[in-house]
Formats: structure tokens, sequence, C-alpha cells
């Protein structure tokens, strides 16, 4: 046998042992066997490195030095789930999914509290690793994952996929990794998670190898190749992934909540941490017949565990005024440790959950972190009140222009609705030059404070007549940040549409809805000019989203804004990829079987040049289904609703 044949043979030996090992939990040899052939394959590989194969398991022992992590556009949308905290708020999610679906069923997974991966293989072999990033963008971080020993360089088939699953550090091998920074005289990790997170963003692989991170995967990003979410899970185990044992099909909220009850049961006894339980509809075609809001899908929500509590004292409240003028309660409390993090801060919400908690200054309360993140006051201690506590005092005029403050019947939050608010402008001012808007590096709260209280602005527009010399001006900028700070604002000007609209500040208006609504109307212009049934038409954008813009558009504010704007030659275009006048425009396309021509990936991409809307399953909503070799139930479903079928040759063919 010559030597490249060797390499191959025990390249193909070794990833077969470790997925007997990782996988199927059924190792056919000892570890010192395991040992002996993978420092002969190391051996072989080091004097013929002109042999050595992308899937050789020599590549999870690090050695290598990244420079930094390159940008990775996902090809498919990553969303994240929406959060619920109670029995009553989830089912709530669940009755809303019984009134679109006739007997729904579904699979509930353990939420695993670690970080979001998404692999992409090429004929089953792993040739990108990315985070999530914002769901379109995230960092490749190939080098590292492939350093994680339970994730497959190689795949049991040969085909074209997108997975996504959690990357985690379990917990035997966070304590032993504390313990050596300690020894190190290093800060030991908060937790799991912080770790993990730490771990993947390493730019010495060898770090990554050492520290033993695992993984699940849980869902396929491209187009689905099974029917069911259960079958998805089988058909990851079948491929090589480690997919979490602990997940129960379930037929209504009362089985749901079995499980819910049964992890949380088991939460401390497991050797990884989760964070709450995952409910997902199991049939796919169901999946696509909800879709999705703007953030996340409605097939599936997030049961997160009852944060953990502390007790403190309320010291004082101090209220604030947002870019859209509601005053927002802060309580100041006696700093206290919670979630491992020193609070002293907590959201009070607004004046009817003040009212309804009856919380007074003095009070002692129970405080907690709501999906792990944000500080809230949950409870008043009634039994430890002192004596002679008075009601909290609510603000009748806006803390900072003075103005009256309203409370309409429909809202909660008070409001200050004078457009003259100095904190609102500023507050505007701040969004709009923020990272998910207009991205002005330099521009932050304190410049921007400055510039407002010195009338060098007065609205966004006067950031594109700022010069050198009146940011020289301010406290603490020098020539430098002065120059990078103009040429920031001067890039701006260069934004695809999207991001301007969302940093107008609109109300209900998100970063992902302005990409929706510029990708549909092509210019910030031709938008100001919608009616509102034209903006409600556009999938995941109802009636409060379109009266929202409509109402925004129509006021003289908002006209001389945008002539402003426009003036100072900011971009009002949609500079995406988006094609509205392809010949499968606005069609819902499913691809299934084996395509012998194209990759998957290239047959998404081909459709989506002609403006179709690539999906998993098929449902009553599928305009046309592309069918290769092997096509199987997708391809007889699509027959029985009397769907459109075309052949891998009609798509190369048009």
């Amino acid at each position: 046998m010559n030597i490249e044949s060797k390499i191959n043979e025990l390249t193909e030996l070794l990833n077969q042992y470790a997925y007997e090992y990782y996988t199927l939990d059924t190792p056919s040899v000892e570890d010192s066997e395991y040992d002996r052939l993978y420092q002969e394959l190391v051996k072989l590989e080091e004097e013929n490195p002109q042999f050595v194969r992308t899937d050789s398991p020599t590549h999870r022992t690090g050695g290598v030095v990244l420079s930094g992590f390159e940008k990775f556009r996902h090809p498919y949308n990553l969303y994240s789930l929406g959060d619920v905290f109670s029995r009553e708020e989830l089912a709530v999610w669940e009755a809303r999914v019984r009134k679109e679906l006739d007997h729904p069923e579904y699979i509930c997974e353990l939420k695993i509290d670690g970080l979001s991966l998404s692999l992409y293989y090429e004929n089953g072999i792993l040739v990108t690793a990315a985070t999530r990033g914002d769901g379109t963008i995230g960092e490749n971080i190939t080098e590292n994952v492939k350093r994680i020993k339970d994730v497959p360089l190689k795949l049991t088939e040969p085909i074209d996929i997108v997975v996504r699953g959690e990357a985690y550090l379990p917990r035997q091998n966070f304590a032993k990794l504390n313990a050596e920074r300690e020894l190190e005289g290093a800060a030991p990790f908060a937790n799991p998670r912080n770790a993990a997170a730490g771990t993947l963003r390493q730019l010495d692989t060898k770090v990554v190898a050492k520290r033993g991170l695992a993984t699940f995967l849980y869902q396929e990003a491209s187009p689905a190749t099974n029917d069911t979410q259960e079958e998805v899970l089988e058909y990851f185990e079948a491929l090589g992934f480690q997919v979490n044992p602990e997940r129960q099909f379930a037929r209504n909220m009362e089985e749901i909540w079995q499980f819910i009850e049964e992890a949380t049961r088991l939460r401390e006894t497991l050797p990884y941490d989760i964070d709450g339980v995952v409910i997902k509809v199991n049939d796919l075609a169901a999946q696509e017949e909800l879709g999705f809001t703007v953030k996340a899908p409605r097939w599936a929500i997030a049961y997160k565990f009852p944060a953990e509590e502390a007790e403190t004292e309320l010291l004082s409240v101090d209220w604030t005024v947002g870019r859209t003028g509601v005053v927002t309660p802060t309580a100041n409390m006696t700093p206290v440790l919670l979630a491992q993090t020193t609070v002293s801060r907590a959201t009070l919400h607004n004046v009817d959950y003040i009212r309804e908690k009856d919380i007074r200054i003095g009070d002692h309360v129970l405080i907690y972190k709501a999906g792990d993140i944000i500080p809230k006051v949950g409870k008043v201690l009634l039994d430890q009140r002192p004596k002679g506590l008075k009601p909290l005092e609510i603000p009748t005029n806006c803390p900072e222009c003075g103005s009256d403050l309203l409370h309409f019947e429909d809202e909660v939050a008070l409001r200050c609705v004078n457009p003259l608010c100095p904190a609102q402008m500023r507050e505007k001012l701040i969004h709009f030059a923020s990272r998910e808007a207009m991205n002005i590096l330099g521009l932050g709260p304190s410049v921007i404070a400055q510039l407002f209280d010195k009338k060098l602005v007065a609205d966004v527009a006067d950031l594109y007549h700022l010069t050198v010399e009146d940011l020289l001006t301010l406290d603490k900028v020098k020539e430098t940040l002065a120059q990078k700070i103009v040429s920031a604002i001067s890039d701006s000007r260069q934004n695809s549409a999207e991001k301007l609209l969302f940093g107008l500040g609109i109300r209900h208006v998100g970063s992902k809805a302005a990409k929706l609504l510029l990708e549909r109307f092509g210019d910030l212009r031709t938008l100001s000019h919608a009616s509102q049934e034209e903006i409600s038409e556009i999938p995941s954008l109802g009636g409060v989203i379109a009266m929202a813009l409509v109402t925004y558009f129509e006021t003289d504010g908002a006209k001389i804004l945008l002539d402003e704007l426009e003036e100072a030659g900011v971009n009002f275009a949609y500079l995406g990829t988006v094609n509205t006048d392809g010949i499968l425009s606005g069609k819902t396309v499913v691809l299934t079987g084996k395509l012998t021509s194209l990759k998957r990936t290239e047959a998404k991409e081909k459709l989506e040049r002609l403006g179709a809307n690539v999906s998993g399953s098929v449902s009553k909503k599928t305009d046309l289904v592309v069918a290769g070799e092997e096509a199987g139930s997708k391809l007889t479903k699509a027959q029985e609703l009397g769907i459109e079928i075309w052949s891998e040759q009609d798509l190369l063919d048009l």
C-alpha cells in the first residue's frame, strides 16, 4: 500500500472510531489502540504534508495561531427565538399555535446555555463554521470549531447541508479550567457560557483544543430533507452529529409542561448548563405555514427557567426620557450580587407596574434578571416595610423640558409629547449614530450631548454639516478624533437606506422591519409615499407598523427632515440584493431529492436570483417544487396538492 492510500485508510478509520465514541457511545477499540493509530497518522502526515486531508483528525490538536476572525454572511437568515418566563405566557403562545393549526404536535428540547453555531458542509466535509452574530453576519471560526472533538469533520453521507447548534463547556471541564486559571493568577470565568464564548474567540487553536468544548446540534438551516423536527434530529444522529437525548414529543400544553417540570428536576444533575426548554411545532410544513415575525419564528418558543433572585433595599428612583418620549423609572438600590454580577440599578418598567406592586422608596425588594440580562424589580417584601413609607411620587412634568406628561389610555407608559424636548432629541441623535443604524464611529453619547448642549446640532441632518473645527470645541476631542468623526459621518452617507430608515427612530420600526420595507419599496422616497395598505401587504409586517410609518411621513417635520438629509447627500436607495422583477418573483419554491449538476446552495442562489423564496417544506403556500433524484415524501405531497413540479434540468434551462 502506498503512503497516500495508508493516510486515507487511517483517516477514515480514526474518523469512524470517533463517530462510534462520540455519537453512538459504543467504542469498538480501546483508547490505547486509537492513540497508536493516531500517532502513526501524525508521523505519516508530517513526512508527507501533500497528502493531508481536510477531514484528518489531526486537525483537532491545534497548532494554528490566527490573526483574527473574518466576517461571514450567512446564506440563510438565522432567527433567534422569542422568550416566555411563565406557564401562563407559554399557554398564550400554544393557544395561538392551535388557533392556526389543527391538532398541532410538538417537540420539546433542552435549551443549552452556550454559544450558537452554524456549520456548513459540502459533499459531507466541514468547510465553514460561524457564529450566529446578528443572524445575517457572523464570524468565521472554522479553525477553532475543528478543535471540538465531537464536531464531525466528515459526515457519514456526502451531502451539502447547513446545521445549527450550540457549543458549550461541560461543567467538569469548566471547573478544571477555572482551577488552572486561579493557579496561574488569572481571573476565573463567571460561568460555563462565558468560558465557551471566550474559548471560541481564542486566536491560538491549541487553547481551544485543550479546553474540551462540546456541541449539540438541533436544526437544519438549509432547506430541510425531512418532514418533521423529530426526523431531523434522528437524521443528524445518523450523519454523526451530537444531538441532545433529553427531548420529548408532546401533543398539548399539559404534556409540554410535564417535560418542563422534568427538565427543571434534571437541571442540576446534568453535566452541562441549561437555561430553559425550547418548544417547536414538529411538522415542518406546519412550521412553514406559521412562518416568522420580523424577529423570530412563530412555530417555536423558548421557555426560560425562573431567574435567580436577590434581596436589596430601594434607595431612590430616577426618571429618564427616551427618544420616543417615554419616561422610564429606574430604581437605585443597595448593591447586591445577582447572577455573578454586582447590581445597583434595576428597571421599574412603568407607572402601572409601580402602582400594581405598590413600590415605595425604602422598601426591601426581590430583584431578578429577565433572561439573565436585565435587572428587574420583581416583588416587594411587604412584611419588611418600615412604618410610614409614602407611596412613590409619580412625576407630572417632564424631568428634562418641564412639559406636562401624558398617560394615554392604551399605553402603560408616561410620555412627553413635546417634539422639542432636549432629552428626546439627544436620544434620537444617539440612536441615529448607533451601530445598527448609521454606524458613525466615535459619535458616542458624550460627544452628542456636548454637540447638542452647544447648539451645534438640533436634528440628525445637522450632523452632516459638522466640521473638524466644530468638534474641536468639545471637551476631550482632539484633532485625530475630530477628523475620524467627520470622516465617519461622511462615510455614512453611502449606507444602504434601511440603515437610515432604522436610524430615524420611527416607532415600531426595528432594523429587520426596515430591511423588509426597503427590499419591497426600493428607496426611502417611494416608501414615504406608500399607503398603509401597500405596507401591510409585506409578510411579517402588520397594521401597527404600517400606521406608524404613514403617520410619521405625513408630518411636516418628517418631510422637512427628509429634504435636509437628501440635500446633505445621504443615500436613500436600498443597496442590498433583491429581485422584484424575476420570473419567479413572489413564488415559494421547495427543493427536494438529490441534485446531480448543482449543489443545493447553488440551486438556492439561482432560484433567489429569479426572485423566488426558497422554503424547506411543502405546504399549501408552495408554488413550485424542484425535484431531483430519489425525491420522496415532499414530491408525493406536492403531487397530492397539485403543485407545479420541475426537474433539475428545467431549472438549468431557465
